[in-house]
């Protein structure tokens, strides 16, 4: 996961806002190549957006640079609120691709990141994938408790009492013939 990807992570434009998300080690490079700087880390920062290759504008929107390894993914990371127009979104989304070391993210490839960086254990990535598809009321609070963790936290409420379970077993079994 040396690479550095980026993908529209809101919903397809047209819409009010749409949100590119960039993430890997390349995404300061690549937020300053479109914004001219980064801006103050964790902090929304409205700015323009420029295409490198022409020097056009691409939209006057809201920026922010996510550092080091508290982000989503575990990665450097960066997020620009653009408009949401499609012609917007088809220019920032063409002036990334162009830009050298970074491509166009795979369905759940930043999930997949933030599992392989230690930010979320597989049942909430799984948790995730079923908020993505629910449907149904029950669907959306049952993936939403299970992306927050809710089942890791029993697991691993079991697990600790089976620890404990086995511990005192192994000292009844190791000190059985003392008789205090």
């Amino acid at each position: 996961m040396s690479d550095t990807i980026f993908a529209l992570s809101s919903g397809q434009p047209p819409a009010g806002i749409a949100v590119v998300r960039i993430s890997g080690p390349h995404a300061g490079e690549c937020l300053r190549a479109l914004a001219g700087k980064l801006p103050a880390p964790r902090r929304a920062a409205l700015v323009r957006l420029i295409d490198p290759r022409d020097g056009t504008e691409l939209d006057h929107t809201m920026v922010l640079w996510l550092p080091g390894s508290r982000t989503a993914t575990g990665e450097d990371s960066a997020e620009l609120h653009l408009h949401g127009g499609r012609a917007v979104v088809a220019a920032v989304l063409a002036a990334l691709a162009a830009l050298p070391g970074l491509r166009q993210a795979l369905p759940g490839e930043f999930t997949r990141r933030a599992f392989a960086n230690g930010r979320i254990d597989l049942a909430e990535a799984e948790g995730l994938a079923d908020l993505l598809t629910a449907e149904t009321e029950l669907q959306r609070r049952a993936a939403l408790a299970m992306a927050d963790g809710a089942l890791s936290r029993l697991v691993a409420g079991w697990r600790d009492k089976v620890l404990a379970l086995s511990a005192r077993l192994e000292a009844a079994l190791d000190f059985s013939d003392e008789d205090d």
